[in-house]
């Protein structure tokens, strides 16, 4: 895998010189990038930047896209890449005039010709009112310089509501240069809180004012707004800094201690020496500037967060909401796991191993405070978002790399707990070796990212001498093999102890995380040579792969917009396809690597605003560009070996923590080489049984079923018992005749055998037909027409399957009694769930017919639920009615339409969802 010479010299920290100039913050504004171009400092807690978005849209999760042509205002915390909206706190615009607070009127246009971004710095022309505005920031700090080039009213407007929700917001008005807020809001963080402290360098006063109150300049409540004001000349300017604290007002007061001073050129320059102290962390050499802007950003871009969330004295706000001391370390906040596991932390274990201390300590008390280590975690919430629990490749990677400052026992207890617990498929997961449709949605990705995850704490428990632990997670780190289907080479969804049927590789559905069965069937990190047995041999694992790359550039079912840079089916604008280009080096092909790796640097990033080919999630995409152009890549976080290919740039320095460097070249390495040249140490996997597929037509039946079992061991015996009797040996055919629950298992005769799973099938309730005269959403089956009329009642979480889904059209279905009959009750139940574009019908309607072609409307019942309930809900709409003979029953639910102004889908077309129809 490696072709370099290795020559040793020592070499010394230099001093950080001007990388920051190549820093151009614009990249990743346009496309999909989700960047911010405003001012901050390496992990700092300010993020102060202009919003051009205040709607929640996809595109505008920063709050700026450079698209756009109309500025809010300038908030002081945002996300960088993320693909959930969140953050826009603490809103200053500067206007001129009388002040309005209306975010309808106080916004300016601004042209792209009048904006600067830089490392530490934003500026921008407010073309409304002639105002030129420039920021910068501290850590904890954000710099205001508003010049106002006509004479006036100069208005600075402070808007709590701005962006997401406010549950409650205060403003004290301390002195006419001092202004006190909390405000407390709901996003994605569904209860973050702000303490900021305003600071004027001239007096201002109150012009205008939204909120309740009965105390003189406090203003509190759930609509908060406050306009400052002052008279002043052309060409004068006011000067603003604003601290932030996640703690409270003290807090806030002692953090605006970190600028003492009015000079913001200072500020400015001190900014740009923090990021040239981290930036000089690496120094490539190219005589291409272009390439060097494009290094230097993605470099910065990982060096956005997570971001400090303590107070310069160390108090944070913990998982359980209440204020705690960092001792010995530095908390964090932002933390994009299940993105930036996979490069962006591997990357601070070579260049920011006291920062990976501190965020492993921020794990163990999020650990200590909330229960278990964080998966997705924002602003002291977890957000519960993107599946896994990958704090633990984190620390097993910080472990196996010998990067110390926590506590090895207490990470492996968070680890192992974590692991444990009862939710998210897990229980199922634990039980049965895997997850099921059944079970939990987006099984496929869940089953194949916890095994790796299992992994990661076998590792640990390796390293800290835990044998039954190590032995036992080994085992489960196998779990991958149980949804592998060797017949089409994929991992495939299970519905019922069976293969889901129809399958299609390239379907984007919720058996996937935002993504479909070709990116994530390679996803054995923790086993690739039983990755490439289970496809065949090195051979037939090339040709997959090849198959993939060289696929149609298309997926089919649901239009998912996180999957962009598509090479076939490997979509590198989505994470997890990141590491397979690499998997070509296991099979002796490392030139199919290298020219893969090369045309993604070349194509893919770019020094434009739109230079992302997908979201910046974090740091990790560009963390991904970072390490691949200086030719080395972690495919397996949790051991320290480091794939090797020719690196993008003629020369890359990297400047150790310990004052040493390695230089890497076309053709050799050189210097400190402790941290590159560490092999992967084999593990001892437990060779497990998979459990057996069972073969059926579907989960019920009329009259009678026929069952059998299949395994990618020929040589395996099954066993299952029918209901409450006892295991017994299958033979040829098993036939079903009632409703029955199985459970069954494999044994290879070697002393190997599978967990045991369960299955049941149900006898139909009746030999009713249906005929469906609307058109459902293919990703919303519910297993075919059949499925309304099957006996199997879907639960609150749809996306498992057993509910039918139609979009933008009313639902229209007739069922055929097969004979005229005594009715006296029809019902249909159906979902809402708002938030994911789900409404209840706006009324139902139920007919009776005896030809099919004449209909009796037999009754009318309107929706009561009113739409902006996001609570998931199951109503099952229900008559009686007077004994009527009729073999054709006709059900009709009106759709609710376009998505009103108020919701975050505006505009889009709704679902109807229904699942059951039942008639007697």
């Amino acid at each position: 895998m490696k072709y370099f010479s290795l020559l040793f010299f020592i070499s010394t920290f230099t001093f950080a010189q001007n990388y920051q100039q190549y820093v151009n913050p614009m990249i990743g504004t346009g496309g999909h990038g989700h960047t911010f171009p405003g001012a901050t400092v390496p992990f700092g807690m300010v993020q102060l930047s202009p919003d051009t978005r205040i709607d929640g849209s996809w595109d505008g999760c920063s709050g700026y896209h450079f698209d756009d042509s109309i500025i809010y205002g300038f908030s002081h915390t945002h996300l960088n890449g993320t693909g959930v909206s969140d953050f826009g706190d603490i809103m200053l615009m500067p206007t001129m005039g009388v002040p309005s607070l209306d975010n309808k009127n106080y916004p300016s246009k601004f042209s792209h010709k009048n904006e600067k971004a830089s490392a530490g710095f934003y500026s921008v022309k407010l073309d409304k009112h002639n105002i030129d505005v420039r920021l910068t920031t501290s850590t904890r700090v954000g710099f205001h310089e508003y010049t106002f080039n006509n004479s006036g009213q100069a208005n600075i407007i402070l808007d709590l509501n701005h962006r997401d929700h406010l549950l409650y917001g205060d403003v004290k008005v301390i002195d006419n240069k001092t202004v006190e807020i909390c405000r407390r809001s709901e996003a994605w963080a569904r209860n973050q809180y702000v303490f900021a402290r305003i600071e004027f360098n001239f007096p201002m006063k109150v012009s205008k004012s939204k909120g309740d109150s009965k105390l003189e300049l406090f203003y509190r409540g759930s609509e908060v707004a406050v306009s400052f004001s002052r008279q002043v000349k052309k060409g004068e300017k006011i000067l603003v800094k604003v601290s932030l604290s996640p703690t409270s007002y003290e807090g806030a007061k002692l953090n605006m201690s970190e600028i003492n001073h009015w000079d913001f050129n200072k500020t400015k320059a001190d900014a740009e020496q923090l990021w040239n102290k981290e930036l000089s962390k690496i120094e490539v050499t190219s005589s291409d500037k272009n390439k060097k802007t494009i290094f230097y950003t993605a470099l910065y871009h990982t060096m956005m967060q997570p971001n400090i969330a303590q107070d310069l004295d160390g108090k944070y706000r913990g998982r359980d909401n209440e204020i705690h001391t960092a001792e010995g370390f530095d908390y964090y906040s932002v933390f994009s796991l299940w993105d930036t596991f996979r490069a962006a932390h591997p990357l601070y274990t070579l260049i920011d191993k006291k920062r990976t201390s501190d965020f492993i300590n921020t794990f163990l008390k999020q650990y200590e405070q909330g229960g278990r280590l964080p998966v997705w975690e924002l602003a002291s919430n977890e957000t519960d978002c993107m599946i896994g629990y990958h704090s633990v490749s984190v620390i097993a990677d910080a472990m196996a790399k010998g990067i110390k400052g926590f506590d090895y026992e207490k990470a492996f207890e968070a680890a192992k707990h974590s692991a444990m617990l009862d939710h998210l498929g897990l229980d199922a997961y634990k039980k049965n070796g895997f997850i099921s449709i059944d079970d939990e949605h987006e099984s496929v990705s869940k089953t194949v990212e916890y095994a790796y995850d299992d992994w990661c704490i076998a590792q640990m428990a390796k390293m800290l001498n835990k044998k039954a632990d190590y032995d036992y997670f080994m085992k489960r780190s196998q779990n991958w093999k149980n949804i592998f289907d060797w017949e089409t080479g994929f991992m495939r969804p299970k519905k019922n102890g069976g293969w889901d049927k129809p399958f299609d590789s390239r379907e984007v559905n919720n058996n996937f995380t935002e993504g479909n069965s070709w990116q994530y069937s390679f996803f054995v990190l923790q086993d690739i040579p039983g990755m490439i047995e289970a496809y065949g041999g090195n051979e037939k694992f090339e040709a997959k792969l090849d198959e993939m790359f060289n696929s149609e550039s298309k997926t089919t079912g649901r239009e998912q917009v996180d999957v962009t840079g598509l090479i076939g089916q490997y979509a590198h604008g989505n994470e997890p396809s990141h590491h397979m280009t690499y998997l070509y080096n296991y099979i002796g092909k490392p030139e199919k690597t290298q020219q893969k790796v090369d045309y993604i640097l070349n194509e893919f990033y770019k020094n434009t605003p739109d230079g992302l080919i997908g979201n910046e999630d974090c740091g990790q995409m560009s963390a991904w560009y970072v390490l691949s152009s200086m030719g080395m890549y972690v495919v397996t976080p949790g051991n320290a070996e480091w794939i090797k290919i020719k690196p993008h740039y003629e020369k890359i320095k990297i400047n150790f923590e310990n004052k040493e460097s390695l230089t890497i070249t076309k053709s050799a390495l050189k210097g400190y080489l402790k941290e590159v040249l560490a092999k992967a140490e084999k593990d001892n996997f437990t060779k497990i049984t998979p459990v057996p597929v069972i073969e059926a037509q579907g989960k019920s039946f009329k009259e009678k079923m026929s069952v059998r079992f299949a395994s990618p061991d020929k040589t395996a015996n099954y066993f299952y018992k029918v209901n409450n009797g006892n295991f017994k040996a299958f033979a040829k055919e098993l036939i079903l005749t009632e409703t029955s629950d199985l459970q069954f298992y494999s044994d290879n005769g070697q002393g190997s055998v599978s967990d045991t799973i369960s299955a049941t099938f149900i006898k139909k309730p009746n030999n009713y037909t249906v005929q469906i005269k609307s058109k459902y959403n293919p990703q919303y089956h519910a297993g075919g027409d059949e499925g309304l009329i099957d006996g199997v009642f879907g639960n609150e979480n749809w996306r498992k399957g057993d509910w039918q889904g139609y979009q933008g059209q009313d639902f229209e279905a007739v069922v055929d009694l097969t004979k005229m009959q005594n009715v006296t009750l029809v019902s249909a139940r159906f979902l809402q769930d708002s938030r994911a574009w789900i409404l209840m019908p706006t009324k139902v309607e139920f007919y009776t017919s005896e030809d099919n072609l004449n209909f009796k409307l037999a009754k009318t019942i309107d929706n009561t639920l009113d739409a902006k309930n996001t609570e998931v809900q199951i109503i099952e709409f229900k008559t009686v009615i007077p004994a009527t003979k009729a073999r054709f029953i006709k059900i009709k639910g009106y759709n609710y339409g376009k998505l009103p102004e108020w919701h975050q889908g505006f505009g889009g077309e709704a679902f109807i969802f229904i699942d059951e129809i039942t008639i007697k």
